[in-house]
């Protein structure tokens, strides 16, 4: 007998790898981004983890409401 998950496991699975995905594509693109623009110091630390989590947020965002929206149906 196959046990249904709740859609909030669902969406919750759906953010937890939104935002690992994000996070590490946040941190390769601004760790490229740091290098570009030559930003001075630990200013790239904070530039990197600016980026790293703000592309953690939309990604994980996204991918929760498109979890949210599948398991409507």
């Amino acid at each position: 007998m196959a046990r249904e998950t709740s859609c909030f496991a669902k969406v919750t699975a759906g953010v937890a790898v939104g935002g690992a995905v994000g996070g590490a594509v946040g941190a390769v693109y601004g760790t490229y981004e740091a290098i570009r623009f030559r930003v001075p110091g630990l200013m790239k630390i904070r530039y990197i983890g600016q980026t790293t989590l703000g592309s953690a947020a939309v990604f994980g965002l996204f991918l929760g409401a498109g979890s949210l929206i599948h398991c409507g149906k």
